[in-house]
């Protein structure tokens, strides 16, 4: 296993949509491993998807359970080629970015979707998603399409906050 670089604003890899993941193999695996060590060495990191380690495919790493507070969620999972075929109501809150590091910001997410995805094996599987964790897939899953938080800020004028403490991890280092 290994820590990945993490790609950083405004790199324009960041912009790049990704494919769908097609083969499901050991070298899939072994890149899945790396990137839940690259998500535990960010500081307070929930969710990592592979665009921003410079790989273009569908596939988020999340851990809606790293909260604080206890929030209904599904644990760690790997989601591949993953979809929302349904939303329902919206809230705006603060999010923040491995590939942002000096900054947070108040977007707008559904506050409850239903997630199809695969897992790492290929399965397919649906989630219904609320609060914490529907925000997290929603962000994630924006890096696939070459989104970043900072295209859904609800105002730029007042809608960006720098960060006051963030360290910098290890997978910048690498």
């Amino acid at each position: 296993m290994a820590i990945l670089k993490i790609l950083e604003y405004p790199n324009p890899l960041l912009k790049q949509v990704s494919k769908p993941v097609e083969i499901f193999d050991e070298t899939l695996q072994a890149f899945i491993a790396d990137l839940e060590e690259t998500m535990d060495a960010g500081p307070g990191a929930t969710g990592i998807a592979a665009p921003q380690v410079g790989r273009f495919e569908r596939i988020l790493y999340i851990d809606a359970s790293m909260m604080k507070r206890k929030v209904k969620n599904h644990g760690r999972m790997v989601l591949i080629n993953p979809v929302i075929v349904n939303q329902e109501g919206s809230e705006v809150g603060r999010e923040g970015c491995l590939s942002v590091p000096d900054y947070t910001g108040n977007v707008i997410r559904a506050t409850k979707i239903t997630l199809q995805t695969q897992d790492a094996e290929g399965v397919e599987h649906t989630f219904q998603m609320e609060g914490f964790e529907a925000r997290l897939v929603q962000h994630e899953m924006d890096h696939l399409d070459g989104m970043l938080f900072l295209d859904r800020l609800v105002n730029r004028r007042n809608g960006l906050f720098k960060r006051k403490v963030y360290k910098k991890s290890a997978s910048k280092e690498s």
